[in-house]
């Protein structure tokens, strides 16, 4: 029996078609998809997070993960994960959840990618923004694709629940112009 009970479910797509007076072709795509669920750990401290999140990890996944890429509507080519952990809560429940290979694993097959996904958690209001990174899928070292995407979904989390969810982009900034991230530039 699962004990991911959600409130909510929120999809967002943004596409940047004209950036800085010039023209985006394609267009730069970002989709975020996110749930709002009741904090599965409570409201005080929990010795043991790992075993639930080991629970419910897949099932978070699945409800997040696949989803974003289907949203999305094109090749994923940079990644990341979030969680927002209503004030009632400790940012390590959050972390918990996203920090997971349960978790990750479902977003990154769906999304074709091999490296780790960059997360951002944090505790906060309902309504709080927070800024997630985003890397390339398969080279993190990929400077086009460093990126940061602020999600912010108004009326949650509420104190007693966590938003976890995924984003993707189709490419890298807008009109990136850094050089690839390679070997002759290493620690740069």
């Amino acid at each position: 029996m699962s004990s991911i009970k959600v409130r909510k479910v929120v999809r967002h797509l943004e596409e940047t078609h004209r950036e800085n007076g010039r023209e985006v072709s394609p267009a730069h795509r970002v989709a975020f998809v996110g749930i709002v669920i009741e904090n599965p750990y409570g409201s005080g401290y929990v010795e043991d997070l790992v075993t639930l999140a080991d629970e419910v990890g897949e099932e978070i996944g699945e409800l997040v993960g696949p989803a974003c890429v289907e949203l999305l509507g094109a090749e994923v080519e940079a990644f990341g994960k979030v969680a927002l952990v209503g004030i009632d809560g400790e940012v390590e429940h959050g972390s918990a959840l996203i920090h997971n290979l349960r978790f990750g694993n479902v977003f990154r097959k769906a999304a074709g990618g091999t490296e780790l996904l960059p997360a951002a958690e944090k505790v906060g209001l309902p309504g709080a923004p927070i800024d997630v990174p985003l890397k390339h899928k398969t080279d993190a070292k990929t400077r086009s694709h460093h990126q940061t995407i602020t999600i912010q979904v108004p009326g949650a989390p509420l104190p007693g629940e966590i938003l976890v969810g995924c984003v993707a982009a189709s490419a890298g900034r807008p009109l990136a112009r850094l050089a690839v991230f390679g070997a002759e530039t290493a620690g740069q």
